[in-house]
C-alpha cells in the first residue's frame, strides 16, 4: 500500500487510495507534469514476483494505452518504480451500471439504449485496434456524474486471463459467452454476446443465467436458452428484444459480425421500436443447443479450479471497492464423489432404463393405434361405424372451444384490458402511442383486432394508447432566470427562443413574459418565446471570469447579468473536457447588458504542442528577482459542483520558473459563495494560477473542482 505524498515515475503525487480489487489498489494522484489529477492502478505486492504476468500486464496495458474515445476510460501511461508496477488512467467521478441498475431496479427503454449505444462505441473503437475487452460486464462501466458512459479496464482483464486458466470464468461468469465458458477462442464476438447480457440486465434487472455454483452458471450458457426479456418487462419494444437475443445467440455465426452492426440496429430501435429489421439467422443443426459431455464438465472444473496453473483473481473494477460477482467458494464438493466423468454414474443407469421404458410405452402406443386403425382392437363395439360420429362431435366441438371471442380493449385502462384479456386466454402488446382529445392519457384509443371477432386462444392482441390531447398548458415561468426559465419550458417538450428587452421593474437576465403566455395551450415541440430583461438598458454590468467553469455554469453566470451567451467548441489541455476555455471579453470589464460575449468549450484533447502552448499560457513563469505584491484582484469563484456547504480548503498552483509551486491559501473555513479571491496573494511576477477547492467530508478533504487561468496583477 503506497502513502499519501509518496511521488511515483517522478511524476505522480499519491493523494489517496480510492479503491481495491483482487489484483490492484486504485489510487488518486497529482501528476506534476500535466498539473491534473488522475487515478493510478497499483499492481498488489504479491503478484510482483512473476515476470510472465508482469511483462503481459504492461504490454496490454500500453495497447490500452492508444485508445482514445469519449466512451473509454483512458489509459494515460504505464510503467515500473522500484519493484512498483502501475497504470495511469483519467479519473472519473460517477458509478458503475451495476450500482446504478441496483439503485433503480430496471432502466427505461430510451436510457438502456442510450447506454448501450455509448458502450458499443467504446467496444467498437477497442475492436477497431484489435483490442478484445473480454470482460464486459456493468461493473466495468462507469456513469460519470455528467452522464457520459465510459467502459473501463481494457487490455487489463486480457493480461489477467493470458496468464491463468479460463480468468473469465472466475467472477464475470453471468456475463461470459459460450466460447469462453468453453475455455476456447475468443473474439469481438465474444464481446457481443457479453454487451447483450449487460442490455438484457438494464432492461429487466437480473441477469439471463443464475445459479449456486460458477460451473451450474457456466453450463448454463452452454446448454440452456434464454429466457426473453420480455417475459420480465412486458414493456419492453420488440426491436430491442430481437437486438438482445441476436447478441446473445449461442454460435457466434448468428450473433452481430461487428459492433458497427449492433450500433446501427440500437438506434434504428430508438425510431422504429416495434419494427422487425433485426435479422436474425436461421438455425442450423451445428448451432443447435448441445449436451455437455462429461469430459468437458469436468474440463470447465479444471478451469475454475484446477491446480495446474496460478489461479490469480480477477482484475479489480474502477475506483470504488466493487464487490466480485463470486464469493469464490469451493464448490467441488458438488461434483467430487470418485465421479470419473463427471456425471454420476447412478444418473446415467437411471437415464439409461428411463430411455428404455419410454422406448417401450411409445412401441406400446405405436401398436395400438395400428391395431384401432385396422379394427383389431374394437374393445366390445360390434360396429365401429357407430363410433365415427361421437368422433366428428367431438372434433367440431374442440374446434369450437379452441376460439375465443376478441373482448373491447378501446377505453379500458392498460390494466384494465390485461386483466380482461387474460380471462379471455388472450395476450395483448403495446402497439404504440398517439395523442387523443376522446381518451385520457393511459386509456386504450385502439386495437389491432376488432372486438367481436373470433380468434385462437393465445392470440396477441396490439393496442395503441393515448397520451392525452397533443397541447399542453405553458408553464408561468416569469420571474424565473433565463436558464431555469428555458430548462422548465423544454422538459414540457417545447422549443425556446430569448429575446432581450428593456424592463424597469424585472430584475437583470429575469423572465418578463413568454409568448404564449403562461396557462396559454401550445404543442410540443411548438416555439415559445422568453423575453427576458436587460434592466433599463443603459446599465452596465461587469463581466465575470468563466474560464474554468462547465458550459451550464458559466452560461447561467453569463445570463444573470443580462448578458447573450454564444458558445463556441476549441481544444485544451488546460481545461477539462466540458469546461471553458476561454472568453472573448475579458473579465472585470464592464459592458451594456444585452451585449453578446462569446465562451469556448473545450470538446476534447489538444495535441502535444497545443499542450505545451496551454500550459505556459495558463502558467506563466517568472524570474526569481521578481518582486512587489501579485494579487487576483477583481475576480470571483462560483459554487463549485458537489458543494454541501462544509468547511473549505483553497490551494493555489503556479509556474515559477518552470516549475509548479503549490501552496494552501485557506483552510477549515465555511464559505459564502461566489467567493472573492481578491485576498489571494500569488509569487511575484505570475500573472495566472490556478486554484484548487476542496471541501472536508467525515474528516477528509475532498476536491470539487479546480478553478484555472485565474489572473494576478500588482497591487504595489
Amino acid at each position: 500500500m503506497l502513502n499519501v505524498g509518496m511521488i511515483i515515475g517522478e511524476r505522480y503525487e499519491i493523494a489517496g487510495r480510492i479503491g481495491s480489487g483482487g489484483m490492484a489498489d486504485v489510487y488518486k494522484a497529482k501528476d506534476h507534469k500535466l498539473n491534473r489529477f488522475v487515478a493510478v492502478k497499483v499492481l498488489k505486492a504479491e503478484f510482483r514476483e512473476d515476470m510472465t504476468f508482469i511483462r503481459k500486464f504492461q504490454t496490454e496495458a500500453q495497447a490500452a494505452a492508444g485508445l482514445a474515445h469519449p466512451n473509454i476510460v483512458n489509459v494515460f501511461d504505464v510503467g515500473e518504480d522500484n519493484g512498483v508496477y502501475y497504470i495511469v488512467m483519467e479519473l472519473v467521478e460517477g458509478i458503475t451500471l451495476k450500482e446504478y441498475i441496483s439503485k433503480k431496479g430496471k432502466l427505461s427503454v430510451k436510457e438502456a439504449t442510450s447506454i448501450a449505444i455509448q458502450v458499443s462505441m467504446g467496444l467498437e473503437a477497442a475492436h477497431n485496434h484489435n483490442i478484445v475487452h473480454r470482460d464486459v460486464k456493468p461493473q466495468n462501466i462507469i456513469i460519470s456524474t455528467d452522464g457520459k458512459v465510459k467502459v473501463t479496464d481494457f487490455g487489463i482483464a486480457r493480461a489477467a486471463s493470458s496468464n491463468t486458466i479460463s480468468s473469465n470464468v472466475m467472477g464475470s461468469v453471468h456475463y461470459s459467452s459460450p466460447e469462453q465458458v468453453r475455455g476456447g477462442y475468443s473474439d469481438s464476438k465474444s464481446d457481443i454476446y457479453s454487451l447483450g447480457v449487460t442490455i438484457y440486465e438494464m432492461v429487466t434487472g437480473k441477469v439471463p443465467f443464475d445459479g449456486d455454483t460458477t460451473v451450474a452458471i457456466a453450463i448454463k450458457h452452454l446448454q440452456e436458452e434464454i429466457v426473453p426479456p420480455s417475459e420480465y418487462n412486458s414493456q419492453l419494444p420488440h426491436s430491442l428484444e430481437q437486438i438482445i437475443l441476436k447478441c446473445t445467440q449461442k454460435s457466434v455465426d448468428r450473433r452481430y459480425n461487428s459492433m458497427a452492426e449492433v450500433i446501427a440496429d440500437l438506434k434504428h430501435s430508438l425510431i422504429d421500436p416495434d419494427g422487425d429489421f433485426v435479422n436474425l439467422v436461421p438455425l442450423s443443426n451445428h448451432a443447435q443447443t448441445v449436451v455437455i459431455s462429461g469430459d468437458e464438465l469436468n474440463e470447465i472444473k479444471k478451469n475454475r479450479y484446477g491446480d495446474t496453473q496460478p489461479s490469480y483473481p480477477p482484475q479489480d473494477e474502477e475506483y470504488d471497492e466493487y464487490e466480485e460477482d463470486e464469493d469464490g467458494d469451493d464448490y467441488d464438493d458438488d461434483y467430487d464423489d470418485g465421479r470419473k466423468g463427471g456425471i454420476n454414474t447412478r444418473l446415467e443407469k437411471a437415464l439409461t432404463i428411463g430411455g428404455l421404458i419410454v422406448g417401450a410405452i411409445i412401441i406400446c402406443i405405436l401398436i395400438y393405434l395400428i391395431g384401432q386403425a385396422a379394427g383389431i382392437f374394437t374393445f366390445g363395439s360390434k360396429n365401429k361405424e357407430n363410433n365415427k360420429p361421437k368422433v366428428e362431435d367431438t372434433s367440431d366441438k374442440n374446434d369450437e372451444d379452441a376460439q375465443v371471442e376478441v373482448p373491447k380493449l378501446v377505453g379500458k385502462t392498460v390494466e384494465e384490458a390485461q386483466k380482461l384479456a387474460s380471462d379471455n386466454s388472450l395476450g395483448i402488446k403495446k402497439a404504440g402511442e398517439e395523442a387523443s382529445t376522446e381518451y385520457e392519457a393511459g386509456v386504450i384509443i385502439k386495437q389491432e383486432i376488432e372486438a367481436g371477432t373470433k380468434v385462437d386462444k393465445n392470440t396477441m392482441i396490439k393496442y395503441t394508447v393515448s397520451t392525452g390531447s397533443d397541447e399542453i398548458r405553458v408553464a408561468d415561468v416569469v420571474g424565473e432566470t433565463q436558464t431555469d426559465a428555458e430548462a422548465t419550458l423544454q422538459d414540457q417538450g417545447f422549443e425556446t427562443k430569448v429575446e432581450k428587452e428593456k424592463s424597469d421593474s424585472v430584475d437583470i437576465g429575469k423572465v418578463i413574459s413568454t409568448d404564449p403566455g403562461a396557462g396559454e395551450s401550445a404543442k410540443k415541440g411548438d416555439t415559445i418565446t422568453v423575453k427576458v430583461s436587460i434592466g433599463k438598458g443603459d446599465k452596465s454590468v461587469k463581466v465575470p471570469n468563466v474560464v474554468g467553469q462547465k458550459e451550464a455554469d458559466a452560461k447561467e453566470a453569463l445570463n444573470e447579468l443580462g448578458l447573450d451567451v454564444v458558445v463556441e467548441s476549441g481544444t485544451s489541455s488546460s481545461v477539462d473536457i466540458g469546461d471553458v476555455m476561454k472568453q472573448d471579453i475579458s473579465a472585470g470589464r464592464s459592458v451594456e447588458a444585452g451585449t453578446t460575449i462569446t465562451i469556448t468549450v473545450n470538446t476534447g484533447n489538444s495535441s502535444d504542442n497545443d499542450s505545451d502552448t496551454d500550459k505556459k499560457d495558463d502558467n506563466t513563469s517568472t524570474n526569481t528577482s521578481a518582486s512587489g505584491t501579485w494579487k487576483c484582484v477583481g475576480q470571483q469563484i462560483a459554487s463549485p459542483p458537489g458543494y454541501k456547504g462544509g468547511e473549505i480548503k483553497m490551494d493555489l498552483a503556479q509556474e515559477v520558473d518552470g516549475e509548479i509551486q503549490a501552496k494552501t491559501i485557506l483552510t477549515d473555513e465555511k464559505l459564502k459563495f461566489p467567493y472573492s479571491l481578491k485576498n489571494v496573494e500569488g509569487e511575484p511576477g505570475v500573472t495566472t494560477g490556478t486554484i484548487y477547492v476542496y471541501e472536508k467530508v467525515d474528516g477528509e478533504y475532498t476536491m470539487l473542482g479546480a478553478y484555472k487561468n485565474l489572473k494576478f496583477e500588482q497591487v504595489d
